[in-house]
């Protein structure tokens, strides 16, 4: 079986590589604001694939609260927060990660297309 080869592909890769550095400039931005609001830790697992997901319930997050309440993070700068708190500082961590799980995949599906298209 002959693989169609993709029409003018130089172009296809140009808007490819521009959306790809659009995302890492939102993805530096999100880095930034997760830096100055000190968010950094609020996420306390690292699971990439179950981890999508935020807490979605009140238990689930009373739950990763205590979690963020033992690192020293908590004990140390923000031994005053509030759950509500914690929900602040939670969503821009995961949100800095959930970009860059998008811009992982918007990067490798094009790259593979092309490569496998005869593209490079």
């Amino acid at each position: 079986m002959q693989q169609k080869r993709i029409q003018n592909p130089s172009k296809y890769i140009g808007i490819w590589l521009m959306i790809g550095v659009g995302m890492i400039i939102v993805q530096i931005l999100l880095g930034g604001i997760t830096r100055l609001t000190g968010s950094g830790l609020s996420i306390t697992e690292w699971k990439p694939i179950v981890g999508i997901l935020p807490p979605l319930s009140e238990p689930e997050w009373q739950r990763a609260f205590t979690k963020y309440q033992e690192i020293a993070q908590f004990k140390q700068l923000n031994a005053h927060f509030s759950l509500s708190d914690f929900k602040f500082i939670f969503f821009w961590e995961w949100f800095h990660r959930l970009w860059g799980r998008f811009l992982g995949v918007v990067f490798l599906i094009p790259f593979l297309v092309f490569l496998l298209k005869g593209s490079f």
